[in-house]
C-alpha cells in the first residue's frame, strides 16, 4: 500500500516566479537521486510552497527526506477531499487509536487556497468539538501548549491532507543552486563549516584528514552522497596542497577552513586571494558541538 508524504519548503517559496521554479526543479531532482541511491521509488508532484510525494515505503523515505536540503518538514498525510464532513469523519477515524483515556490534545487547521465555508480557527475549534464529542467517555482536554496528541489538518483547495506528527528536515536551499567549494573537515568544527555551506546550496568537495574522514564519509556523504571525498594528512603542507589541487580539479570558487577568531589573520594571509568562508568562527567548541550534533541526527 503506498504513502504520501507532504513536504514543506520555507524560503523557497519567497523566491520570484523563476527562481522558485529552478530551486523546486533542483529539490525534485535531488529527492530522486538520493531515492535512486537508496532503491526507493516514487512519484512528485508540487504546489506552492509543498510537495506531495507518492512512495510504497513512506518511514524509509521520510528518513531519506530528512536529508535534503530545500525541506524545512514534512508529514506522512492522509488525503480527503476538503468536504467538511469527509474531513471530520476521517479525521475521527484516525485519531481513534491516538487517542487513549484522559489523554490531551490540539487540532492544528490550516485553510489555503480555494473558497471554503470555514476559516482556520472555526475549523479548529469545530474539529476539536468533533473529537470531544466523539470520545466523550474518554475524559479527554484540549491543551494547545502541550498536547498529547496533535491533529494537523492542512486544507489546500480542493484536498486535505491529515496527519499526526511534523518530522523537520534540514532547511535550507537545494543543493546546486549555488557555487562550488572545498572544505577541510579535521573535525566537527571542520565538519559543521562544510554542511553550513551545503545548507546554502553550495556543492562542497571534502579534503578529510584521518580524524574528519568518519564525519565526512558517514554524515556529510548522507546529505550528499555525490560529494567527492579526498582523505589527507594531517600535516598542514599536505592538506593545503592537496586542498589547492581539488579547487583547481572541482573548479571551486573558494574554500572553507575550521578556523576560530584568532586564526583568521594568518589564515587570510596565507590564502591571499583565494575567497575564504569560515562559517563556525563564531562559535565556542561547545556551540560546535551542540549543532553537529544535531545534523548527525538527521543523518541516522
Amino acid at each position: 500500500m503506498s504513502s504520501q508524504i507532504l513536504v514543506r519548503y520555507g524560503e523557497l517559496a519567497l523566491k520570484s516566479a523563476p527562481v522558485r521554479h529552478e530551486f523546486e526543479r533542483l529539490m525534485r531532482r535531488n529527492i530522486l537521486d538520493q531515492f535512486v541511491r537508496e532503491g526507493l521509488t516514487g512519484r512528485l508532484r508540487a504546489d506552492h510552497g509543498h510537495l506531495y510525494v507518492e512512495v510504497d515505503d513512506g518511514p524509509r523515505a521520510a528518513r531519506v527526506l530528512q536529508r535534503v536540503f530545500g525541506v524545512t518538514s514534512l508529514s506522512l498525510v492522509h488525503e480527503v477531499p476538503s468536504e467538511r464532513s469527509t474531513i471530520r469523519d476521517r479525521l475521527l477515524e484516525l485519531a481513534d487509536p491516538r487517542l487513549g483515556p484522559g489523554a490531551s490534545f490540539a487540532v492544528r487547521a490550516r485553510r489555503t487556497g480555494g473558497q471554503h465555508p470555514f476559516t482556520s480557527q472555526e475549523l479548529a475549534r469545530d474539529l476539536g468539538g468533533d473529537v470531544l464529542e466523539r470520545f466523550a467517555d474518554r475524559r479527554l482536554h484540549v491543551d494547545l501548549e502541550r498536547p498529547d496528541v496533535e491533529l494537523f489538518v492542512e486544507v489546500r483547495g480542493p484536498r486535505t491532507y491529515l496527519s499526526f506528527d511534523r518530522v523537520r528536515g534540514p532547511g535550507g536551499l537545494p543543493l546546486g543552486v549555488a557555487g562550488r567549494l572545498v572544505a577541510l573537515v579535521e573535525g566537527p568544527r571542520g565538519a559543521l563549516g562544510a554542511y553550513l555551506m551545503m545548507k546554502r546550496g553550495c556543492l562542497v568537495s571534502l579534503v578529510a584528514l584521518p580524524s574528519g574522514e568518519a564525519l565526512a564519509r558517514d554524515v556529510l556523504g548522507r546529505f550528499d552522497p555525490s560529494a567527492r571525498i579526498s582523505p589527507c594528512e594531517a600535516d598542514p603542507d599536505t592538506w593545503g596542497r592537496a586542498m589547492r589541487e581539488v579547487r583547481e580539479r572541482f573548479h571551486a570558487e573558494g574554500v572553507v577552513l575550521p578556523l576560530r577568531v584568532e586564526e583568521y589573520p594568518a589564515a587570510r594571509a596565507q590564502w591571499g586571494e583565494t575567497v575564504l568562508f569560515s562559517p563556525t568562527v563564531g562559535l565556542s567548541d561547545a556551540e560546535v558541538e551542540e549543532r553537529w550534533g544535531n545534523v548527525a541526527a538527521l543523518a541516522i
